[in-house]
This record gives structure tokens, sequence and C-alpha cells, in this order.
């Protein structure tokens, strides 16, 4: 796997960032967001696309599509795959995306208002499209394979995993799968505070507070995970030195409309999940939680859970509470982080937040929880309704 998250760059740095509880939010720099009602971001350091892509790719691609690809890269080396070994139909490149390469758009159009159309770049025709990452990692590895693009949101990035998986199961040896998303320019900012749901308290210590009484929104972030799903039975032919876990079950529904007086799809898309792995709540050792910091869906949330689990039935934890939600890429970041959570025998933490005495579920806050975790919950959900739900778990030696 791939990463690329604010809190940290690459698997390792950001697995210790997120074991010792250090955050990646703190106000917005990629603009002034002084005129904004929200203000907190989880921005990348420390990226220089220039130290990683060549100079031609610079031009025509977004903030994110720079990310998504030398994510890519890191994925595909840890795989030790080199991408002109494999036969072109070998791999597919399935991503999510939740808005597209908003900050291209908005500097041609910046261009095309203050100098005039012939100065808006031709690459404007697709550096903003939602299918650009697949696009480019296809045309940079050489891919080509069954590729596609999911939007739903934040449930994307776990939607994308599971279209991977089905590739996969219909004989294409590798697919690259997961999301990248930043967002974080003004366009792009106005877009996500359509919402209603981003925090506008400018404390980075107060503003992300999941199942907090205090829970007053999410702060956006950049970032996100692609992992290199292949069959078991390929992975032992070409030797793999490293396989982080399976993807055992995955599940998505749309909740009904609102006053229906029917239950959110939550509940369904985790019990079709367990179903598709053929495992029961008793057999999941952790849950990635969605982690909305909107007490409504909170709300939901956790009774779900406790409904699924019983009432502290089960270890819950949000680490994006470090980093900000992802939009398409927090889900595979989780799924990213269950998987080393797997690998390491720990549970992250859930940082700042209290836990309120309304909920019934054991969240892991402060710090890090050593415990034996063999299956994994994730579950995102993603604005207009969308519930996504994936189960991982260890793979036997």
């Amino acid at each position: 796997m791939g990463v690329a998250s604010p809190n940290g760059l690459g698997v390792e740095e950001y697995w210790s960032a997120t074991l010792a509880g250090r955050s990646g939010i703190a106000r917005v720099t990629r603009f002034d967001p002084a005129s904004y009602p929200a203000r907190l971001a989880g921005e990348i350091e420390g990226f220089v696309a220039e130290d990683h892509l060549p100079a031609r790719l610079l031009p025509q691609t977004d903030r994110m599509t720079r990310i998504a690809l030398v994510a890519a890269d890191w994925a595909l080396e840890d795989a030790q795959i080199a991408p002109g070994a494999l036969s072109e139909f070998d791999m597919g490149v399935i991503t999510a995306s939740s808005s597209g390469g908003f900050e291209f758009g908005q500097n041609e159009l910046r261009a095309l208002w203050s100098k005039g159309g012939q100065y808006v770049s031709a690459y404007q025709s697709f550096a903003w499209f939602y299918a650009v990452n697949s696009g480019q990692i296809s045309i940079r590895t050489g891919a080509r394979g069954p590729s596609s693009v999911v939007v739903s949101d934040q449930a994307g990035g776990l939607d994308a995993l599971a279209q991977g998986r089905r590739q996969v199961r219909k004989g294409t040896p590798l697919v690259l799968s997961g999301a990248v998303d930043a967002s974080i320019c003004p366009w792009g900012w106005v877009a996500q505070l359509a919402s209603n749901r981003l925090s506008t308290d400018d404390d980075p210590e107060r503003s992300y507070l999941p199942f907090d009484d205090a829970a007053g929104g999410h702060v956006p972030g950049e970032g996100g995970a692609l992992l290199l799903l292949e069959g078991a039975d390929h992975a032992r032919a070409r030797g793999a030195s490293r396989v982080y876990g399976e993807i055992a079950g995955h599940a998505s529904t749309i909740d009904p409309r609102p006053d229906s007086g029917r239950e959110p799809g939550l509940r369904r898309a985790i019990e079709l999940a367990l179903a598709d792995a053929a495992v029961s709540p008793d057999d999941v050792d952790v849950v990635f939680a969605d982690a909305a910091a909107v007490p409504e869906l909170d709300r939901i949330e956790a009774e779900t859970l406790t409904k699924v689990f019983g009432a502290h039935g089960i270890p819950v934890t949000a680490p994006k509470t470090m980093t900000g939600r992802l939009y398409s890429g927090a889900a595979p970041l989780d799924v990213s982080t269950a998987l080393l959570s797997i690998r390491d025998g720990v549970i992250p933490p859930t940082i700042r937040t209290s836990v309120s005495d309304r909920y019934d579920i054991d969240l892991v806050t402060d710090a890090p929880r050593e415990a034996p975790v063999r299956t994994a919950l994730v579950v995102a959900r993603g604005y207009g309704g969308f519930n996504s739900a994936l189960v991982v778990r260890a793979v036997e030696p």
C-alpha cells in the first residue's frame, strides 16, 4: 500500500505518527481562510511533486493527482512489482473521487476571467475530472486492465476497493485501488461548506470531536491511500514477500428518504458485509468508525454499533481525528490503518475526544491499545445517504 496523509507521508511515517497521536490538523495555509467560517484543515506538509514526478506531468495535473501518482508508485514499490514487467492487461486501476481536481479547475477559471479563453490550459478538459486519477495512474504504469472510478462521496473509497476485489475475482491478476482527494482551495472550500458539516472552531484541539458532547462538525483534509489487490493464488505464485491481509467482505446501502420512518441503511451495510465475510459480530476485533462529528450522524452510528455488537461490545476507533476527513481518501486510509493494526497487534487512538455518556461504545481514546487484531470492520458514510462497510482480516500463514 501507498499512504499520503496530513500526519505522515509513507506507510511507516504515517503509522508511527498515528500511534503517537500526532495530528496534522492546523489553520489552512494553501489559501487565506480568514473570510470563511471554517479555517482548519488537515494539509499534507513536505510533499514536493517535483521530487517524485517528471516535469512533463506537472502542468497537466492537479495536486490531488500528483499525490495519487506518488501513492501509486509507493504501493507498487511496497508490493515489489515493476509495472514494466507486467503484461499490459494484467493490472487495472479503480479509484474513488469526491470532488475531482478542484484546484486545477479554479486556477484555469481564474485565467479565463482575468486574461481570456486563450490562456486556459488544454489540460483543463480532464485535469478536473473525477476519473483523472484512474486515468493518469493507468497511463503512468501502463495498466490497461479493467479501470474505473467510483463516486459515492466519503463511502467511495470502500466501494472502489470492493470493485477492485470484484475484478480480481473475475480474473484480473492485479488491481490498484483506493482513493486520494485534495480540495483545499477556495472553490473546493465553498463546495465543502455547502454540506453544513464543517467545524467552525478555530482551536485544533477542539475542532473535530466525534462522539463527543461538543461535536460540531468535521475538519476536512487531503490525502488517502492506494492498495494493490491480488488473488491469494497470484500472490503465492509470484512469491509476494508481504501480504497485509485479506478483503473478506463488503456491502453498501443507501439511506431511505428523510422522514420515511425507515431505519438508516448503515446497520444493513454492516450486517451484509459481515455475512459476505462469513463472520459473526463476535469475530470482529475492532471497528474503524466513520466518525462524522455531527451529533445526529454520531447518534446513528453509535446506536448502530451497539445494535450489532452490543453495548461496549467491541473497541471502536477513529484515527481520522488526527488527519481530518479526507473524503474519498478517508476510508482507504482507514483500511490501511486496520491492516497495520492486524500486523502489529495494536489499535490506534481517537485523540482529543471524550465519548459522550449517551453512547454505549468502547471508544479507544488518548493512547493506543494493545490487543490481538485478526478481523477489523471499516465503516464509511457519504453525503446523500451512502453507506459502505468492509471487513479485512489476517491471512493465515
